[in-house]
């Protein structure tokens, strides 16, 4: 039999097209620019927080279930405009399944005005308070900007991150919570 040597660069496009089939999670680089601190792969790093109906919730609630973690703001044009599909294509999917959640994480707002913001845009799953920016400042660079969201799989592990509303990566998105979900 023929000795087949192949070049690096092909068993590793192998090996990569070989995981990304068997994970059934599209593979994804994620841009220098979009200001993330962690990286696909990582242990969402420890925090807690407080919802705006005064529930304490900790990463350790998380255990077991799929996560999104929704980064925005009251002041934040693209989060008002993503939102509303946040809420939609996924929440309205989902809230029901005990195996998913869905926390917009508001960056540095008091209490009242985070709650009028989620009356205003007209959102229903559940918002959290980031005082001082300090859950934000664990996953992205401090002066990064919100509309990124984060998603974790049932281990706690940064599966897909994204920046701004960008249509195509949203459907992408939705696509990794429902993959994640029937696993």
């Amino acid at each position: 039999m023929k000795n087949l040597n192949y070049p690096l660069w092909f068993t590793v496009s192998l090996f990569l097209v070989s995981f990304t089939s068997f994970s059934q999670i599209p593979a994804k680089v994620v841009p220098a620019d979009y200001g993330y601190i962690v990286k696909i792969g990582d242990q969402i790093p420890a925090f807690s927080t407080t919802l705006t109906n005064g529930k304490a919730i900790s990463t350790a609630d998380f255990k077991g279930k799929v996560v999104m973690l929704q980064f925005t703001a009251s002041w934040c044009s693209v989060c008002r405009k993503e939102m509303p599909f946040i809420e939609k294509d996924i929440w309205q999917r989902h809230k029901n399944n005990n195996n998913f959640v869905l926390i917009g994480v508001d960056l540095d707002e008091p209490l009242e005005k985070v709650k009028k913001f989620q009356d205003d845009i007209k959102v229903t799953y559940p918002l959290a308070l980031d005082p001082g920016g300090s859950i934000f400042q664990l996953i992205a660079e401090k002066k990064a900007g919100v509309t990124r969201n984060v998603i974790l799989d049932k281990s706690g592990k940064i599966v897909y991150l994204t920046r701004l509303y960008k249509e195509d990566e949203f459907a992408e998105m939705v696509k990794v919570i429902d993959t994640l979900l029937k696993q």
